[in-house]
């Protein structure tokens, strides 16, 4: 939003007392008493309220009563409550929600834009300056509610990449996250380590986002929603690596990615395409300061 317009931005991390973080949001019935003190949630209230997260969501539920109806109120994900509360909710698109206050953004929020991963590459071109094109960064993740990455998998995985990868005598650029397996990571090292390239030893800074704008593909797992779409600011070809498991949520977000262009699934080959960079957060804010911009006066 700060990107589109002057504002004061005022981070504030929540905290519950009395255990009522694992409770039912529900049952937090006078949320400014639960409060850990060092949350610090009080007047006087913001023009504009926006919230992730189930924690958010008691404080949310009011915000608008609390400030006589002067704040507008944006929860980002599916509250999976009573949409009313809210005067905006921006929700992943593969969640399936709807309604007349509802956004839905394809992937998750994040802070990418294709100006800070082109100062991220500069900031790596140093050391990337020897590597042969293709450049193809690689980004895996791991074991997830839906899927896993068990070690026959990473090898055949690795295998696939570097056949791929040799076959237009290109280079790869490899970062892991923290949910990646020990064994996956092994695994991948020992497949890809014959490759020209840089395979991130865990050590110092995640040179992921200077992997991403130094790109001329990217090769993601499926198990993340944040991964593909930070991937899809590049305009880049992204290309989906198959993992163990399922789910039909990342199906039809994976769905989605193919129909507007930005992915398709591995199949060896880097046959290039481009499409616009898809910057789904700035869109959003786009919206939101529309709908705030044409609210009624409260």
């Amino acid at each position: 939003m700060a990107r589109l317009r002057p504002a004061e931005i005022v981070v504030k991390r929540v905290a519950w007392r009395l255990g009522l973080a694992r409770a039912p949001w529900r049952l937090n019935r006078l949320p400014r008493l639960a409060l850990d003190p060092g949350s610090e949630i009080a007047p006087p209230w913001p023009d504009i309220w926006i919230a992730a997260g189930r924690a958010t969501l008691p404080l949310s539920a009011r915000m608008r009563r609390w400030s006589a109806g002067q704040t507008f109120v944006v929860q980002t994900q599916n509250p999976r409550a009573n949409l009313s509360a809210f005067d905006l909710v921006i929700p992943p698109e593969h969640d399936g929600l709807a309604g007349p206050n509802v956004f839905p953004i394809l992937g998750a929020p994040n802070r990418l834009t294709p100006e800070r991963l082109a100062e991220a590459a500069r900031a790596l071109a140093p050391q990337l300056a020897s590597l042969p094109s293709p450049r193809v960064a690689v980004v895996i993740g791991g074991r997830s509610k839906a899927f896993d990455l068990p070690v026959a998998r990473a090898e055949q995985m690795a295998r696939e990449i570097a056949q791929a990868v040799q076959a237009v005598g290109g280079s790869v650029m490899v970062s892991f996250t923290r949910r990646t397996p020990p064994a996956a990571v092994q695994a991948l090292r020992g497949g890809l380590c014959a490759l020209p390239g840089v395979i991130w030893d865990g050590a110092g800074a995640n040179p992921y986002l200077g992997f991403l704008g130094s790109a001329d593909a990217v090769l993601v797992t499926e198990d993340s929603t944040s991964l593909a779409g930070d991937a899809a600011v590049t305009g880049k070809p992204v290309h989906i690596l198959a993992m163990d498991g399922a789910s039909a949520k990342f199906s039809r977000f994976h769905g989605a990615l193919r129909e507007a262009g930005v992915s398709r699934p591995f199949a060896g080959d880097f046959t290039p395409w481009r499409y616009p960079p898809h910057i789904e957060t700035t869109r959003a804010a786009a919206e939101l300061l529309r709908r705030y911009d044409a609210r009624p006066n409260p």
